[in-house]
């Protein structure tokens, strides 16, 4: 960046004393401040937008809040994202393609090892004896719930290795 462009940066980003406060782009501009927007116009949009970057790291929050609420006056603008809209853009996508994660392991049939499907489902849940055989006994309950597709896929080989029959859902 240039010395010259330096001093035209700084001199814009200093408040003119015969500004009144809430006037900006709106209040005439002084020679000197039109000299230097002429200059600016002259730049590339690669130096522009480094000059610009530079004036925002020079303000303070405040400045810089002022700044934002003029140019949206000046434009017609508001700076807010719209909330409802960025919300919904990702619930419209989930629908178009959503992919269960969590699933659950029912128990369909015990067929004819009911010992070995308790003892299987003893494994699987941690349960004791009783609870296991009210479980078989009281098929289709499920067996787990809330578990990943890989491990709903592992109980339902270990069951079927036991006899039993299974759905995942």
């Amino acid at each position: 960046m240039t010395e010259e462009t330096k001093k035209a940066e700084k001199k814009e980003a200093e408040p003119k004393k015969h500004e009144k406060k809430g006037e900006g782009m709106a209040a005439e501009l002084s020679a000197e401040l039109k000299s230097i927007l002429k200059k600016i116009a002259e730049l590339s949009p690669a130096d522009k937008k480094v000059l610009g970057l530079e004036i925002v790291k020079n303000l303070t929050v405040l400045e810089l809040s002022e700044w934002v609420k003029s140019m949206e006056q000046e434009f017609g603008v508001s700076a807010a994202a719209p909330v409802a809209a960025v919300s919904a853009a990702p619930a419209a996508a989930g629908e178009q393609k959503e992919e269960k994660s969590t699933f659950s392991v029912i128990l369909t049939g015990i067929g004819e090892k009911k010992i070995q499907v308790i003892k299987e489902v003893r494994a699987l849940t941690s349960l004791g004896l009783k609870e296991a055989k009210d479980l078989v006994e009281g098929a289709p309950k499920p067996i787990k719930e809330n578990v990943s597709k890989e491990e709903a896929e592992e109980i339902r080989k270990k069951m079927a290795a036991a006899g039993a029959t299974v759905e995942i859902k």
